[in-house]
């Protein structure tokens, strides 16, 4: 991955600018209106040149000595690095109990994510509609993406159906896809996913948890 300028920006520097930008939207609603690298690094307990090494990749600006960069500034320079300020379509299919509250789910719509219709192959959902989405059999997938030119597919189907219905996304010209599902995906490089994998992140909860009680109890 890459920036505006070329140089190299791994991916632990995207996935802790979201940290970033949840940290200053609630440090601008404490009414800030100036801040610096080190009290940024503060709030979220990360190593003040760290962060301001981040945060280079992304500030178009010049924060003022003493005083820091302007919150407002520095939120909209994160959110165009993150792209949050370009609304992102894409369909979701696997329309049961986790992706119907996907589909209702209305906090996607600050970081751009517009879910424009769902995909099934149950006749009991097919036509239904959820948070103004409806949902289409998954035959129709590939017209209503390339209608629409939408690159982003998320997937939420049950585990036996996880790879053929990411070829069909693949095949319809998705190009980037969410998978919910505890299934590796073989995908192609030129797909890009991002797995959300539960099961780990509940065994790194518990983990968390042992340690907390462990150190309470001596």
């Amino acid at each position: 991955m890459a920036d505006s300028g070329n140089n190299f920006v791994s991916l632990a520097v995207y996935n802790r600018m979201p940290v970033y930008l949840k940290a200053l939207l609630a440090l601008k609603r404490d009414g800030k209106k100036f801040v610096s690298s080190v009290i940024l690094a503060d709030y979220v307990r990360e190593n003040p040149s760290l962060v301001k090494k981040d945060l280079s990749y992304a500030i178009t600006s010049v924060g003022k000595p003493k005083v820091g960069y302007d919150i407002d500034s520095l939120i909209l320079d994160v959110e165009n690095f993150l792209g949050y300020n370009n609304v992102k379509d894409a369909v979701l299919v696997g329309v049961g109990k986790l992706g119907q509250a996907l589909m209702g789910y209305h906090g996607f719509d600050k970081y751009g994510l517009n879910i424009v219709a769902g995909f099934d192959i149950d006749d009991n959902v097919i036509g239904k509609v959820f948070n103004g989405k409806k949902v289409f059999p998954t035959d129709s997938l590939a017209g209503l993406v390339s209608k629409l030119n939408i690159k982003i597919g998320i997937l939420t189907t049950p585990q036996d159906h996880a790879q053929p219905m990411a070829d069909l996304l693949v095949q319809s010209g998705i190009r980037a896809i969410w998978n919910f599902t505890p299934v590796h995906l073989a995908l192609p490089d030129s797909v890009a996913v991002k797995n959300e994998d539960m099961a780990s992140s509940l065994a790194i909860l518990s983990k968390q948890l042992k340690e907390i009680l462990f150190k309470e109890s001596n």
